[in-house]
């Protein structure tokens, strides 16, 4: 059995959901920017940067803005975010107006949660 392999950053996991959400294999997508298949693998497993240059192909084949793909911004779906999604992100930007003590607690209950739910998967 091949050794299965984990993505090697965030950048590399966002390409491989992003790739996988459109239904391409590793060759294919290689082949809408004009690379190779290795070249993917590359980016999704060992944690490489492409250049500045691939990175606008990238993210034109896999349908995404440079920002999202590079994690800048949250992704959209179809270009719109769900309403949970809007309605998480407004209680996110209300926390930004409040002291840093509180957010930092809130930082930690949101931190704990997530964490939580990791562990119970």
């Amino acid at each position: 059995m091949p050794k299965v392999r984990r993505p090697g950053s965030a950048f590399g996991e966002r390409i491989v959901a992003l790739r996988r959400a459109r239904g391409l294999s590793q060759a294919q997508l290689a082949q809408k920017i004009g690379t190779t298949q290795r070249v993917i693998s590359y980016y999704e497993v060992q944690s490489g940067f492409p250049s500045a240059d691939s990175i606008v192909a990238l993210a034109k084949a896999l349908e995404v803005t440079t920002d999202e793909l590079l994690g800048l911004k949250s992704l959209r779906r179809n270009g719109k975010r769900s309403q949970q999604e809007e309605w998480l992100w407004k209680k996110f930007r209300r926390i930004l107006a409040l002291p840093q003590r509180v957010q930092r607690t809130v930082l930690r209950m949101v931190n704990s949660a997530v964490s939580e739910r990791g562990r119970s998967k």
